[in-house]
Order: structure tokens, then C-alpha cells, then sequence
């Protein structure tokens, strides 16, 4: 109302103003005019000041602000415990030092570096005569990057709060003067004493508007007695300070019965007209602003509603199956494009469908699981409908910022669904790898005749479920188990047969490792394991092949966990005192080696628990050993030729969820002249036996020819491709006729 014609000699009234805040209930828009703003200077820092309270933080903002800031963020401890066990922000709280309670991460944006200094050290000068902060890092380039997804992850991590109590969305949106800021925070956290409840502070601080979640159990009648109790005593609060109830987002259903009280009667009956005008049957959005019913009417659960005890195969640490899929906040973080990096996730990427994202799963897991007739509740075909394209990548379960990890409950929900349903043929099929590889092997050239003929293999893969187009893996003419027992030595493979710690055999040995052989090595990868075993002993180490079995990864890839969850506790019963600091096991394929890390923590029983959890500290993929000694500087550059080569590196998406490509990279980059670029690929789409299957082979091609595939095809033959796992080196393959090479076999033909 602050223009003309309502108040003489100001703009002229804008019309985008009002649809602007109308939130969708006047009318729908076909076309939008975007203004353009300027860039913002080049050189921009971080200060990310340290403090020992809220309160402290939000009157040092006050003082931030008097140095005009581009930005001034608040994340608070809850957060910052949340990043602690989080994968992918844990690497990213790298400049936090001590428990802070509050952290003020102030933007500074100059046109010169040494001009963003100058106001960084005015700014800590002026908090430290004032008494405030203890901690003042300024970050740049890389790092500040590092910051921001850390603070932006916020919304995501306050769901991975334990248990049935989160930090809800009610009264999140409200925004005072950045003066009034910290009196007012003040007195809504007594409020919020009075009835006995506490609230994850974060974001905004430097235009007063923080985002405020009170920690609420909404499943019970008290929580929605609690919901409804803070929403009408922060509203009025919030209009004692002049504020706004939504300074950054919308009104809906949430606040909208609050409007009238924060605008009065007169100002809320002009709204009800305009809304009757521009849309006089109320198509548009209705009961949004207007008209709006209570707030605590539309909450996905009703009060005290019951939900049973699911007996789950997978062990879900402090939640249950349920409690795990509500992790997920609808944040969006699967929707994004394979332009904006990273795997997750990779079917929506190149579906563009909203049930194939992540958050789509994990909702109908939690529709079901919370409402639903049947006995077992996992027995719903929707669901298996929705779940059918997760590719089990494992990215969600780190670049989600609520860690939601799909790819296991897709797994739970796959052997809950099969009891009551049956086993597929073809689950059975790839499952039992193991033992069809090990018929294969005793005679591999009849094996390789089979899969590679256009008719023989055609047939068999029609009677299998496969894809004809896909290539089938071939056997090596012997197994890796064969290849050692006749090479390795008879001592060693004494060790080996009997789980004896090698003492130093020969002195000029570095140390002993212990190579997990793992299924997909020991009968197709083979000659890979033989080269990786030659490349550590040329290196300095003895290996040893302790007594294990099979990882079980094609058994947990098709949802087949209760036979998973038996291997997973013989390999840990047989490793245990085996493996640790000093005697660490090593892997070649990522997805196998890494259940160790992952799934075999959650299937381990309680007996087996602790020292599954010690196993996982000391297990690890080839390339993080060989990167770790290198750092070290028991690998050394001049071990390596001095040619030059050129490598384009294609990582693992279980690597990257669980450990990190730039392992792989590292020892690449040993020899004096090899460089090496990370094809920002995210995944390649064959995803175990994902791309194998017919139903399934176009959607696994479309996600190869996002990022991989065009980027290995523009590369000359001078350039080498790489890539750790054996599905992505096969679905390069079949995707440009290139052959992708394991990064150790390239490190293996670079020795002297």
C-alpha cells in the first residue's frame, strides 16, 4: 500500500508485488520477466566467528553488521552435532575448533583479497573488545565453498535427529530487526523453557529472520498440543517486536490463520476482497492466506497413532525402518541435474521423473509403513513400483543431507516383500554369483563360448531376464584363489589357511596386508587381483589371502539380506582377530570391499557388533592403502617411470559415497608425469547388475550418456581411462568400445 495512488508523490503501484506475495491464490502465471542484479565482487571471505552462546552470536551480529556484509549466517550446535556423523558434511566442519554453541559465518565480498582481510580483522577486533567470540578462521575460495554447503545441508541434518522427536517447521519463518534480534530470541527461548522444549537456531541472522524449529514428537496428542501452543505464542511475541510470522517463505496453511492477527481485522477483510475478485470460486490455491483452517489439522499423523514393531533384518542403530525413511524432509536434494555434480540420484537425472527421486522412495516407504492394512506392511506392489529404478548407488546415503539411505531400505523392503511374495528367478540367479562363477571356472573356455556366441548367449540371456544387447563378463582362464596358491609361497599360504599373524618373514618387508578376495577378482577380475598382488610385493609388502568367503554384495543388491546377513557374520567371525591397525585388510572391487564399511555393521549380530565396527575402521579399498602409504613416504615417485600420460578418471559411486575418488587419483598421480582429471560422471548407470537387466538396459544407457560416456568418447587414444569398479569398466565398454583400465593396473605398468 505504499504507493500511488494510495500515498501521493511514491512509485506507482506494482501489481507483481501483490501476485509476488499471493503465494498462488489469485492466479496463474504463463510467462515471468526476471530482473538481473549485478555480480558480486570476485574475492570473497568467510569469518566464521566462534561462540559460547546464541545470545553472544546475535549481538555480535549487530556488530558484524555495521561493516555491511554481503551475508551473516547462524548455525547452531544442533547442526553442528548433526555434521559430526554425517558423511559428506563431516569433511566439511574441517574449520571448527572445540563445541562452539553458535557459529556467525559472515560473507565478506570485496574487490581485493588483502580489502577482505582489512574488514575481517576491524570485524574480530570489534567482537573481541566487546567481549564476544573466541574463534576467528577466514576462508577463501575452495574452503568457503566447503562452508556454505555445510550451513545449506542445515535443514536436511535436523532430520537425523534419533527417534520420534524432530526439529518441526511451525514457526521457523519469523524475522525481527537484526537489533531486537537478540531480546526477542531471549524470550522465545523462555517460552519455549516454560513448556519444558528446546529449538535448533540457524540461518539468516543478518536480516534478522532465523529459521526457529522447536523439537516436538508429533506422532503424540501432547506434541500436538505443543505444535499448536508455541504457533500461537510466537505469533505474539513476534508482533510485540513488529516483526513477521513468514519473513522469508509463505504463509499457507501453516500461518495463515495467523494473518489476521499479525496485519488486524481491517487489513485481513481487504485481503478476503482481493482474493474474491481476482478469483471468485476460489480455484486458485483455496484456503491458502484466506480461510484458512487450523493449523494443526493438516500433520501427517494423527495424535497416539499406533504403528507396529517391525522386525527388520538390517540393524537401524537408534530408530526403526519407519523412523529412517521420515529422516527424509522433502528438501529436493535428489532433483538435481547431472550439470550440478555429484551421483544422486542418478535415475531421476535422467528421468526427470519425480518418482524416481530418492525422496519419492523413501515416502512411500513411509505412506505404507504408517498406513496400511496388511500384516506386512512392506507388502504393497506401489511400492515395489517406486523403488524399482533406485540403482542402490549409495549416493543418498552421503550427499543427502538428512542421510537417508535408500539403497538399504530399498534392500529391507525387497526381503520383506519376497516373503510374502516369492523370489524372483532371476534374484536368484544373480545372487547366487558366487556359485555359478565357481561351475564356470572349471572350464572357462566353455563358459566364455556360451556368453560371448551371438546365439548361445542370446538365448540364454532371453531365458534369464537380460538384456540382449548387454555383454556378458567372462571367466580368466584360472581363479585368483588358484594363481596365489601356486605363487604366494607355502608359508604364506599357511598363514593364510590358518589365520595366523605373519610375523616379518623378510626383513626387507614393509609390512604384511591382507587382500580380501572378493567373488567378482577371484573369477573375472583375476588378472587385475594377480596384478595388484605383484604391484605390493614389487612395493615392499608381503600379501597374505586370509580364510574368508564371498562379500556378499550380489546377495544384498538383490534385497536377499537374511542370507547376506550370514555371510557378512562368517567373514567377520573369520576376520576379527585377524585384521586390525596393524594388519589391515585390503579390497580391489569398491562395492565389495566397502560392506565391510557399510552393510556389515547393520547386519552384524550382537555378538559380532563390536567387532564389526573395528573391522570397518581397518579395512580398505587398494587405492586408499597404496594413497595412505604414499603419504607416509613408503611409496615414492622415483619407484614409478618418468614417462607422461594423461588419465580421465571414472569413480566408483560406492567409492565416492564411502571413501572418496580422490584415492584413486592420488596414486595415479604418483609417477612424476601422469596428470589425472575426475570425470565428473557421478554414476555410470550398470550399478551391479542393475544394467544387466532388460527391463532396465535403456534407462542404464541413458544415465551412461549424461556425463561418461560423451566425456570418454571425445578423449584421444593417448588418453587413458580409469575406473576402480568392475560394472563401470563393463558399462564403458558396451557404451564407447573403450577399455577402462583399474587404476592399479595402470600403477602396475608404471613401475620401474
Amino acid at each position: 500500500m505504499n504507493a500511488n495512488p494510495f500515498i501521493a508523490g511514491k512509485e506507482d503501484f506494482n501489481f507483481c508485488k501483490l501476485i509476488a506475495g499471493s503465494e498462488g491464490t489469485l492466479c496463474f502465471i504463463t510467462k515471468i520477466k526476471l530482473n538481473l542484479v549485478a555480480a558480486p565482487p570476485k574475492n570473497i571471505g568467510l569469518l566464521c566467528v566462534h561462540f559460547n552462546s546464541i545470545d553472544e552470536a546475535l549481538r555480535a551480529n549487530i556488530i558484524a553488521m555495521q561493516f555491511h556484509p554481503s551475508a551473516s549466517e547462524l548455525i547452531d550446535h544442533y547442526i553442528l552435532e548433526c555434521t559430526k556423523e554425517n558423511a559428506e558434511q563431516s569433511k566439511n566442519r574441517f574449520f571448527v575448533k572445540g563445541d562452539p554453541q553458535a557459529i556467525l559465518v559472515i560473507e565478506i565480498a570485496k574487490d581485493t583479497k588483502e580489502e577482505v582481510e582489512q574488514i575481517a580483522t576491524a570485524i574480530e577486533a570489534a567482537m573481541l573488545a566487546a567481549g564476544y567470540g573466541y574463534h576467528f578462521p577466514l576462508l577463501f575460495n575452495e574452503d568457503s565453498k566447503k562452508i556454505w554447503t555445510l550451513r545449506k545441508a542445515g535443514l536436511g541434518l535436523l532430520s537425523n535427529l534419533p527417534g520420534d522427536e524432530k526439529a518441526v517447521a511451525v514457526i521457523e519463518d519469523t524475522a525481527v530487526d537484526i537489533n531486537d534480534l537478540p531480546n526477542y530470541i531471549k524470550e522465545f527461548n523462555e517460552i519455549l523453557d516454560k513448556h519444558n522444549m528446546n529449538a535448533v537456531h540457524y540461518a539468516h541472522a543478518g536480516s534478522g529472520e532465523l529459521h526457529l524449529r522447536p523439537i516436538i514428537n508429533l506422532k503424540t496428542a501432547e506434541g500436538n498440543k505443543q505444535f499448536r501452543i508455541i504457533a500461537e505464542e510466537i505469533a505474539t511475541l513476534v508482533k510485540k517486536y513488529n516483526g513477521s510470522l513468514s519473513g522469508e517463505h509463505g504463509d499457507g496453511r501453516l500461518r495463515g490463520e495467523f494473518i489476521e492477527q499479525m496485519v488486524g481485522a481491517k487489513n485481513y477483510q481487504l485481503f478476503k476482497q482481493i482474493k474474491t475478485t481476482f478469483d471468485p470460486h476460489h480455484i486458485f490455491n483455496p484456503n491458502k492466506i484466506v480461510d484458512t483452517p487450523s493449523m494443526n489439522s493438516f500433520l501427517r499423523y494423527t495424535p497416539n497413532q499406533q504403528t507396529p514393531t517391525f522386525n527388520t533384518i538390517f540393524r537401524y542403530h537408534n530408530q526403526d525402518v519407519l523412523q529412517h525413511a521420515e529422516q527424509c524432509n522433502g528438501s529436493g536434494d535428489c532433483r538435481k541435474s547431472y550439470l550440478s555434480g555429484g551421483t544422486m540420484c542418478p535415475s531421476y537425472m535422467a528421468t526427470k521423473n519425480e518418482k524416481d527421486t530418492t525422496r519419492a522412495r523413501a515416502n512411500i516407504l513411509r505412506e505404507f509403513l504408517t498406513n496400511s492394512n496388511n500384516v506386512n506392511r512392506f507388502n504393497h506392489k506401489e511400492i515395489y513400483d517406486v523403488m524399482d529404478l533406485c540403482l542402490s548407488c549409495k549416493a543418498c546415503k552421503s550427499e543427502c543431507p538428512s542421510n537417508v539411505d535408500v539403497a538399504k531400505l530399498k534392500a529391507e523392503f525387497l526381503q520383506q516383500y519376497y516373503d510374502e511374495n516369492g523370489v524372483p528367478f532371476r534374484s536368484k540367479l544373480i545372487a547366487n554369483f558366487s556359485k555359478s562363477a565357481k561351475l564356470g571356472s572349471l572350464f572357462p573356455a566353455a563358459y566364455n563360448l556360451a556368453v560371448t556366441s551371438p546365439v548361445i548367449s542370446s538365448v540364454i540371456k532371453k531365458l534369464s531376464g537380460f538384456a540382449v544387447k548387454r555383454s556378458m563378463p567372462k571367466m580368466y582362464k584360472t581363479t585368483l584363489e588358484k594363481w596365489a596358491k601356486k605363487s604366494l609361497g607355502k608359508s604364506l599360504l599357511y598363514l593364510a589357511e590358518h589365520n595366523i599373524q605373519n610375523p616379518k618373514t623378510k626383513s626387507q618387508r614393509l609390512k604384511t596386508v591382507y587382500l580380501f578376495n572378493d567373488e567378482f577378482t577371484n573369477y573375472n577380475d583375476t588378472e587385475i587381483g594377480i596384478k595388484a598382488i605383484q604391484l605390493l610385493e614389487k612395493l615392499g609388502y608381503n600379501v597374505v589371502i586370509p580364510k574368508h568367503i564371498e562379500s556378499g554384495r550380489a546377495w544384498l543388491s538383490k534385497g536377499l539380506i537374511r542370507k547376506a546377513k550370514e555371510i557378512a557374520n562368517t567373514n567377520i567371525a573369520l576376520l576379527k582377530d585377524v585384521i586390525n591397525s596393524e594388519n589391515v585388510l585390503i579390497g580391489v572391487e569398491p562395492s565389495a570391499i566397502l560392506t565391510f564399511r557399510d552393510e556389515y555393521i547393520d547386519l552384524a549380530t550382537d555378538e559380532h557388533f563390536e567387532a564389526a565396527k573395528s573391522l570397518a575402521k581397518n579395512v580398505f579399498l587398494i587405492d586408499e592403502f597404496i594413497a595412505n602409504e604414499i603419504a607416509k613416504g613408503n611409496i615414492k615417485e622415483e619407484q614409478f617411470t618418468s614417462n607422461t600420460l594423461h588419465i580421465k578418471l571414472h569413480g566408483h559411486c560406492q567409492q565416492k559415497s564411502l571413501s572418496s575418488a580422490n584415492y584413486s587419483k592420488a596414486i595415479l598421480s604418483l609417477p612424476k608425469n601422469y596428470s589425472v582429471d575426475i570425470i565428473p560422471s557421478g554414476c555410470c548407470g550398470m550399478a551391479g547388475s542393475f544394467g544387466y537387466e532388460k527391463e532396465h538396459y535403456d534407462l542404464s544407457m541413458q544415465i551412461g550418456e549424461l556425463v561418461l560416456f560423451p566425456t570418454v568418447r571425445q578423449q584421444p587414444e593417448t588418453i587413458a581411462i580409469a575406473a576402480p569398479g568392475t560394472s563401470c569398466r563393463h558399462q564403458i565398454k558396451d557404451g564407447t568400445k573403450r577399455v577402462a583400465k583399474h587404476p592399479i593396473e595402470i600403477l602396475y605398468e608404471a613401475l620401474v
